[in-house]
C-alpha cells in the first residue's frame, strides 16, 4: 500500500521542484543559481532539467502558472517563505487530483 505522504515525497514534490527548476532556467538563472535558490545540489538540478527526476506527474496549466509566478518572484527576490509557496502549490495539485477522482465516480 502506498501512503499519500509517500506519493507526495516520491512523485509530487520532485515534479514541482523539476518544474520550478525549469522555470528558473527560463528566467535566465544558471544551474548553480537554481541549486542555491532551491537549496539542493547542482547535480540534482541537472537531473530535474534532463527529466531524470520529477517526470512522473503531468502538471495542469493552473499549477504550471503558479510555478511560473513563483519562479518570477524567486528571480526578483520577492519570496520570503519558499517552503510555504511550494506547499501551497502541492496543495493546489492535490486538490485538482481529488476533483478528478470525485468527477470520475
Amino acid at each position: 500500500m502506498k501512503l499519500p505522504c509517500q506519493m507526495i515525497v516520491w512523485d509530487v514534490l520532485p515534479a514541482i521542484r523539476a518544474a520550478i527548476a525549469e522555470e528558473l532556467m527560463n528566467c535566465g538563472l544558471s544551474q548553480q543559481e537554481i541549486a542555491k535558490e532551491l537549496d539542493m545540489a547542482p547535480s540534482a538540478v541537472s537531473q530535474y532539467l534532463s527529466k531524470k527526476r520529477g517526470y512522473r506527474i503531468v502538471l495542469e496549466d493552473d499549477v504550471k502558472e503558479s510555478i511560473r509566478k513563483l519562479a518570477e518572484d524567486m528571480k526578483a527576490k520577492r519570496v520570503d517563505d519558499l517552503a510555504s509557496r511550494i506547499c501551497s502549490i502541492c496543495k493546489q495539485l492535490r486538490d485538482e487530483e481529488q476533483q478528478c477522482v470525485n468527477n470520475n465516480v
